[in-house]
């Protein structure tokens, strides 16, 4: 039943049901988290970057990959894409996302799915979207070379958590073994490595700082097209400087 067909009473014990919620969504008036500790997410952070993409996406297939509760899947439907699959490895969010999806009559796919399996798709989408998402991730790196090579088709709508220095810096191509003083640079591109847990989440493995961030897109075959903010990036299918071949138990796992 839609959420136009429910009262009031009824929808918001259903949403209650499917708790608790990470995205902050609105299905027939009722917001999922209101008391998010972000405040109005991703809504607000939508804001500042949805102007990169276009308004009218007809004939373009969309791959949301981490799409927690479907808010940009949704947002993709709303803006006429053809196809919109989204993925996530937890079911948890892909409840929320199919109820949500089916409050408003969209047409979305949802699929249990780990960014480490996507060859296992065997397709290539217009846009995928990977955001909030490389930092819960023991191999990064891989993960981008699987996206490159197995499911982007043109563009990705990329944003991953950053700290330590912002500053683009580019080190030379090849320095001597000999060089040191270089790694001592607060803006050198870093990997943040967290061992236990950041703000209580044990998925929270690699913190990038702005140059090590752009630096992997670049070293995945990415050209980054766009910064809208500081963390979100959208990036065009660029050429690798050198081949990567992801291990084959990687690629054939179903």
């Amino acid at each position: 039943m839609k959420a136009a067909q429910r009262t009031g009473q009824d929808l918001a014990g259903e949403i209650a049901a499917l708790g608790p919620w990470f995205h902050n969504l609105r299905i027939g008036g009722i917001q999922t988290a209101p008391d998010h500790f972000l405040g109005d997410y991703p809504a607000f952070k939508w804001q500042g970057f949805k102007h990169v993409l276009p308004e009218d996406m007809s004939g373009m297939s969309v791959l949301d990959i981490g799409c927690n509760a479907g808010f940009y899947s949704l947002e993709m439907k709303r803006r006429g894409a053809t196809r919109v699959l989204g993925l996530d490895a937890d079911p948890h969010y892909l409840r929320q996302a199919q109820f949500a999806a089916e409050q408003e009559d969209l047409n979305i796919e949802f699929r249990q799915m780990s960014v480490y399996d996507v060859a296992a798709l065997g397709e290539r989408f217009d846009l995928v979207i990977f955001m909030g998402v490389l930092y819960h991730l023991r191999h990064p790196l891989l993960a981008l070379d699987l996206i490159y090579e197995h499911v982007l088709g043109r563009e990705m709508l990329f944003q991953c958590l950053q700290r330590g220095d912002e500053r683009p810096f580019r080190p030379e191509e090849n320095t001597p073994f000999s060089e040191w003083a270089m790694f001592d640079r607060p803006d050198y591109p870093k990997l943040f490595f967290v061992e236990e847990r950041y703000a209580d989440d044990p998925t929270n493995w690699f913190i990038p700082n702005g140059a090590a961030m752009q630096a992997m897109l670049r070293s995945a075959g990415f050209e980054i097209t766009a910064q809208p903010e500081r963390e979100v990036f959208l990036c065009k299918r660029g050429q690798r400087h050198y081949a990567v071949e992801p291990p084959p138990s990687i690629l054939t796992r179903r």
